[in-house]
């Protein structure tokens, strides 16, 4: 009798920290990468599996942000070239450190970004927010500005409007 007790409460318990974690706000926290010596935050839910640099087949006609079409677990992926479509590129990156980071498949976009490094992950509590003043219009899928302990930027990209830029889906110039 006293071990039902217990499962019962065991079970109440954990209901009701289960019922707290869904209404309690969680803190932000992100993939971090580098392009062209620029750092970028993507958020962690809008980020998919990481791959390693795979065989591309170019595609005709499109943007050169547009690398071409891979083969990533079994299942197509367009693969853009993060800094070439931010018009950030500076030089070829590093083939060795490269990754394809792709969007997570609740954005129900089969595609993946080429980054320089990865440089692991962030959390609010590293990070301070930045103060900005803007220059002009900017991109719906351009986030927030933060800097960390270092002094080093890191401008958020936020991937779900990424998925749905008009310039982004246009890969055909």
């Amino acid at each position: 009798m006293a071990n039902k007790e217990a499962l019962r409460e065991l079970q109440s318990r954990l209901a009701e920290r289960l019922q707290a974690a869904r209404t309690q706000e969680r803190g932000k926290s992100w993939l971090a990468v580098e392009c062209s010596s620029r750092g970028f935050l993507f958020p962690l839910k809008e980020a998919g599996e990481i791959f390693a640099l795979a065989p591309m087949v170019p595609v005709p006609h499109s943007h050169p942000w547009f690398m071409g079409v891979a083969n990533l677990r079994g299942h197509l992926h367009g693969v853009v070239d993060l800094a070439g479509f931010l018009g950030v590129k500076t030089a070829e990156p590093l083939r060795d450190q490269s990754r394809l980071v792709a969007f997570n498949a609740s954005l129900e976009i089969n595609c993946a970004l080429l980054v320089d490094r990865l440089s692991g992950l962030r959390s609010e509590q590293q990070l301070t927010s930045q103060n900005e003043t803007l220059n002009g219009a900017r991109p719906g899928f351009v986030g927030a500005r933060y800097k960390d302990e270092g002094g080093r930027v890191w401008q958020e990209l936020n991937l779900a409007a990424l998925a749905s830029d008009e310039a982004f889906l246009r890969i055909v110039g």
